[in-house]
């Protein structure tokens, strides 16, 4: 893991202000994020590690506008997208973020192109356009001479690296990826991380990347670290302290 950014050199993208999150399960309460306070500045990669139920997957939701705080804000750029409707919240969706899944979430019926494509459909946008703009994320993902297949016929990183072209194709301010190695071999999950990793350091993307892999996070330029709900008494951790007994490759 890279250490060579410094998290505040840029004045935050995403602000994280004292966010609790429940759930009610019958008379239950269940307190998953408990006061969480967080900044990550434009340009960064940021790994988001945690044991299982810490509040990871909840967190990026938040992040992402596709969840709610009980209490708290989440800031991005100049919208606090905590407080915007519904119909605002899936506009700012549309414009800024993109989102990387674990198991790739594309419509089988849609070949590799017209699942890129798909988020662009959203827009007022000459077809001409809209066909250089997905032929040139999937050029950037390696993935032209594949366009026409459908998911059924990709492997399993080409079928991600569609994912990524999808989240990518709105050209976001925000990339947020959950696990998105998690259902990939060694090899394919290396080839996806090193997209991942020139999309942060070739376009200056800024990345928020969950995940349970040692190697995923050594890409990462900053990790942080969730416990039951509640971020690390150190934030900042490094692969040894977060991952012990890892020697790398």
């Amino acid at each position: 893991m890279s250490s060579d950014l410094d998290s505040t050199s840029a004045p935050p993208l995403v602000r994280i202000e004292g966010v609790h999150k429940d759930y009610t399960r019958g008379s239950e309460t269940i307190h998953v994020l408990r006061g969480v306070n967080l900044d990550i500045a434009e340009g960064e990669f940021l790994g988001l590690i945690g044991p299982s139920g810490s509040g990871k997957s909840t967190l990026l939701n938040l992040i992402a506008g596709l969840d709610r705080p009980t209490r708290g804000r989440v800031v991005i750029g100049d919208h606090v997208i905590s407080d915007l409707s519904e119909a605002d919240i899936a506009r700012w969706r549309s414009n800024h973020l993109g989102f990387v899944f674990q198991f790739y979430h594309l419509i089988p019926v849609l070949t590799a192109y017209e699942n890129v494509e798909l988020p662009l459909l959203l827009f007022d946008m000459p077809s001409a356009r809209r066909r250089q703009q997905v032929m040139t994320t999937l050029e950037l993902v390696g993935l032209t001479h594949r366009l026409k297949h459908r998911p059924g016929e990709l492997s399993g990183g080409e079928q991600q690296r569609v994912g990524i072209a999808r989240a990518l194709v709105t050209d976001p301010t925000l990339i947020v990826a959950d696990e998105p190695t998690g259902d990939l071999d060694g090899h394919t999950s290396e080839e996806i991380l090193d997209l991942l990793q020139s999309l942060q350091e070739g376009l200056r993307k800024t990345i928020i990347l969950v995940t349970h892999d040692p190697r995923a996070a050594s890409r990462t330029r900053r990790l942080v670290r969730l416990e039951k709900g509640v971020l690390a008494d150190s934030t900042e951790h490094t692969l040894s302290e977060a991952f012990p007994g890892w020697k790398g490759n």
